[in-house]
C-alpha cells in the first residue's frame, strides 16, 4: 500500500519507519528545509515512560490566577482573540478533574511501556546512536502540598507497573549531589530510576538515513501541503505547490501545523501550540548532573546528552507568537544558574524557542478519521520523543485492523 506521512519530526518519522518495516511504499512530505526543525530539534531529551503526569491536573488549578497576572510564570496564558485557544483551554480545565486526569495517567503508562519497547527494538535492529543513556529520573518539588500529591500519584502509577520512591530533601542530594545549590528549597523528590534521556535531533537524522537507504522511504522536504484532493470520504491526493502526491493511505503527523491541514477536510482537531524554550551548553566535569532532573515548580528539565547540558522549560498558552522570546529564554538562564551554576558553560550556550502540538488531556490522536484512509498521529506535546514509537505501533496496528496493544480509543479523536 502507498503511504503518505505529512510532517518529519520524530512522530512523523517513528510512523513511517513502521509502517516501511511491513512493506508499504511510504512518501514523507515535510514543509521545513530538514526534517525534525519543529518541536524534535532541541527539546528537553527525557525519555519519561514511568513520570507520565499530564499537564492537565486539579493540581494547576490554584496557579490559574499566576498565568493570568505573571509574565514570569512558568506557565503563562496570554487570551486571544482565537477560537481554537478558547476550546482548547475550556476542553483543559474539563480535563483537570482528578479521576480524567488519574485514568490519562495510567493510559499514558501503558502507552509508555509500549514504546519502550517499540524504540529499544528500533534502535537494536538498525543500530542507531543518539547519545541514549539509562540514567533515572527525579522531580525536584518545591511544596509540600505539591510533593504529597506526587506521592499519591506514584500509588497509583505503582498499579500499573511504574516502579518509583518518594525521597526527602537529603535522599534527593544522595541521588543528585550537584543539586546541592538548591538543597534549601527542595522538599522533597521522586525518583524513577529507569527513566532515560537522548538527542532527538540526532535520533531523527540517523533515522532519516535508515529510512532512505534501507527502506526506500522518500522523504521531500520543502514540500508545504496546501490542501487536498478528495473523492467523497476518501482523501486521493496530499496538493503541494505544482503537484498532487496520490497514495492509499495519508497520516497527518505536522505538528502545530496538524489543526490547519485537517480543517482543510472540515476536521476540528484540538491540537494548540504551546510553546516552551531550551539551551544547550557544554558541561562542566563533574559538575553538571548525572540523572535527569526536573524542577517541577518551574516546568524545567535538565538531561545529559554526551557533553551538552540540555536544558528545557516553560509553557506558554500563547499560540505561536515569539514576541518574549529573548525576556523568557534570560528568565530560563537565570533560574537554571540558581540550581546548577556551575554545570555547564551557560555563556556559550545555544538557544532555542518551539512550539509543542498539544491536545487539553495531554494524550496524542491516533488513529482513524470519518474519511476512509486519512488517519492521525498528532498532539504528543511534551512527550513526543517518549511516546513517538509507541504511537507508530498502535498507528500500523489500527490501519491494519489488527488488535491494538493497548485501548486504542483513549488516543481517538472521538474521545475529545
Amino acid at each position: 500500500m502507498r503511504v503518505c506521512i505529512v510532517g518529519a519530526g520524530v512522530v512523523g518519522l517513528t510512523g513511517a519507519y513502521f509502517l516501511a518495516r511491513e512493506g508499504h511504499d511510504v512518501t514523507v512530505l515535510e514543509s521545513g528545509e530538514d526534517v525534525a526543525l519543529g518541536a524534535s530539534f532541541a527539546n528537553g531529551a527525557q525519555l519519561s515512560y514511568s513520570y507520565v503526569a499530564p499537564l492537565a491536573d486539579p493540581s494547576v488549578l490554584p496557579h490559574l490566577p499566576a498565568w493570568l497576572l505573571s509574565s514570569d510564570s512558568a506557565l503563562r496564558y496570554v487570551p486571544r482573540p482565537d477560537a481554537r485557544q478558547w476550546r482548547w483551554c475550556l476542553a483543559f480545565l474539563r480535563a483537570c478533574r482528578a479521576a480524567t486526569s488519574n485514568r490519562t495517567a495510567l493510559e499514558l503508562l501503558q502507552l509508555g511501556a509500549l514504546s519502550r519497547e517499540a524504540l529499544y527494538d528500533l534502535v537494536e535492529r538498525e543500530s542507531i546512536r543518539f547519545d541514549h543513556v539509562q540514567n533515572g529520573k527525579l522531580v525536584v518539588y518545591r511544596d509540600a502540598h505539591a510533593f504529597g500529591l506526587a506521592r499519591k500519584k506514584t500509588e497509583l502509577l505503582a498499579r500499573g507497573g511504574a516502579s518509583q520512591s518518594a525521597l526527602d530533601r537529603d535522599g534527593c542530594l544522595a541521588v543528585e549531589p550537584s543539586l546541592e545549590f538548591a538543597s534549601a528549597t527542595i522538599v522533597g523528590g521522586i525518583h524513577t530510576p529507569s527513566e532515560e534521556a537522548g538527542d532527538c535531533l540526532r535520533f531523527c537524522r540517523e533515522l532519516t538515513n535508515v529510512l532512505r537507504d534501507r527502506y526506500g522511504v522518500r522523504i521531500h522536504t520543502g514540500a508545504r501541503v496546501l490542501g487536498w484532493a478528495r473523492q467523497g470520504r476518501r482523501v486521493v491526493a496530499a496538493q503541494i505547490a505544482g503537484d498532487d502526491v496520490r497514495a492509499d493511505a495519508f497520516v497527518l503527523s505536522a505538528g502545530t501545523d496538524s489543526a490547519n491541514l485537517a480543517e482543510k477536510l472540515g476536521l476540528r482537531l484540538p491540537v494548540y501550540p504551546l510553546t516552551g524554550y531550551s539551551l544547550s551548553a557544554a558541561v562542566i566535569p563533574d559538575r553538571a548532573p548525572g540523572i535527569n532532573v526536573t524542577d517541577l515548580h518551574r516546568k524545567i528539565v535538565y538531561a545529559r546528552l554526551g557533553e551538552q547540558l540540555r536544558v528545557a522549560g516553560m509553557v506558554e498558552i500563547t499560540g505561536a507568537d515569539e514576541s518574549r522570546r529573548d525576556a523568557r529564554l534570560a528568565t530560563l538562564i537565570r533560574h537554571v544558574k540558581e540550581v546548577f551554576p556551575f554545570a555547564a558553560d551557560y555563556a556559550s550556550a545555544q538557544t532555542w524557542c518551539g512550539h509543542r502540538p498539544a491536545t487539553p488531556d495531554s494524550k496524542p490522536l491516533v488513529g482513524a478519521t470519518p474519511y476512509s484512509n486519512f488517519w492521525l498521529n498528532t498532539g504528543h506535546g511534551a512527550l513526543g520523543f517518549t511516546l513517538a514509537c509507541g504511537t507508530a505501533r498502535l498507528l500500523v496496528e489500527a490501519l491494519h485492523g489488527r488488535r491494538t496493544a493497548v485501548d486504542g480509543g483513549a488516543y481517538a479523536l472521538s474521545r475529545l
